[in-house]
């Protein structure tokens, strides 16, 4: 769903989100300009496309999974099925991933094996890093002593409907470093609960994010500025810091561009 581009509806979001809606990534002018202008196709044909796409996966996973059951294999194995990020079809005006928002930062995540009723859903934060853990507990094995500290965690407990051992995560971390080929979209650090989510942008003047997850699920209503809000915009804040400085991740790498940049490319058009 695309909201329609109105100073209303970007009233209090960062200047960067309504920006962004202008460049490559932008659902009015993606990939290589308007839509209007070859060899753009236009949004249904995209989405059809896309559609085609996840008939295709669906249709070559159900192969996968019939080999294993044919083959005697399905009582000893476990399928994980993840994507590496969200995408955004037109929600706040993006055609894209890499921000915070809540299309983004949610994958798909399927598994089955072994223990795993059909049809159970985890309410509990997963992230990608929990992948390693769970797969070595399902083979009974752990990662050797002088492998590096996992900050993830099985959930294979959480899968067959069971308590976990010890009290499961109240929040996720998320990054994102600003790219050259993809200028519009600053570095990004955020802290997500169950209910609040303060997102963080480095590199420009701008303001930053505080989105109330239960009342506002879609994000469109920025809370930064509004003093009531302010003590639990700071509270994440320094949360937010305090966890990135104990794992490392206030490093910023600096990535050589990956291929020719993209106003370069549009020169040798």
């Amino acid at each position: 769903a695309t909201m329609a581009n109105t100073e209303e509806n970007y009233a209090t979001q960062p200047r960067w989100v309504r920006e962004r809606r202008f460049g490559i990534h932008g659902i009015d002018h993606m990939q290589t300009g308007p839509l209007d202008h070859d060899p753009v196709p236009d949004f249904d044909e995209l989405y059809y496309n896309f559609c085609e796409t996840i008939h295709g996966l669906d249709e070559n996973i159900g192969r996968l999974l019939t080999h294993l059951d044919q083959s005697d294999l399905t009582k000893d194995t476990l399928v994980v099925y993840m994507g590496d990020n969200g995408f955004a079809l037109g929600e706040h005006g993006f055609y894209d991933k890499r921000d915070a928002f809540e299309e983004s930062i949610r994958v798909p995540l399927l598994a089955r094996g072994p223990g795993i009723k059909p049809g159970t859903v985890i309410e509990e934060m997963v992230q990608n890093i929990d992948i390693a853990p769970t797969l070595l507990e399902a083979a009974g094995t752990m990662a050797p002593a002088n492998a590096p500290k996992f900050d993830g965690r099985s959930f294979l407990s959480l899968l067959k409907g069971l308590k976990p051992p010890t009290p499961w995560r109240d929040h996720i971390l998320y990054e994102y470093h600003w790219e050259w080929n993809f200028p519009a979209q600053p570095t990004t650090l955020a802290i997500r609960t169950n209910r609040w989510k303060y997102v963080y942008t480095h590199g420009h003047w701008d303001i930053n994010g505080l989105y109330d997850l239960e009342t506002d699920p879609h994000e469109r209503h920025n809370l930064i500025r509004v003093p009531a809000f302010r003590e639990k915009a700071d509270s994440l804040r320094t949360q937010l810091f305090k966890e990135f400085g104990e794992s490392g991740g206030l490093l910023m790498p600096i990535r050589p561009p990956a291929g020719d940049p993209y106003h370069d490319r549009k020169l040798k058009r």
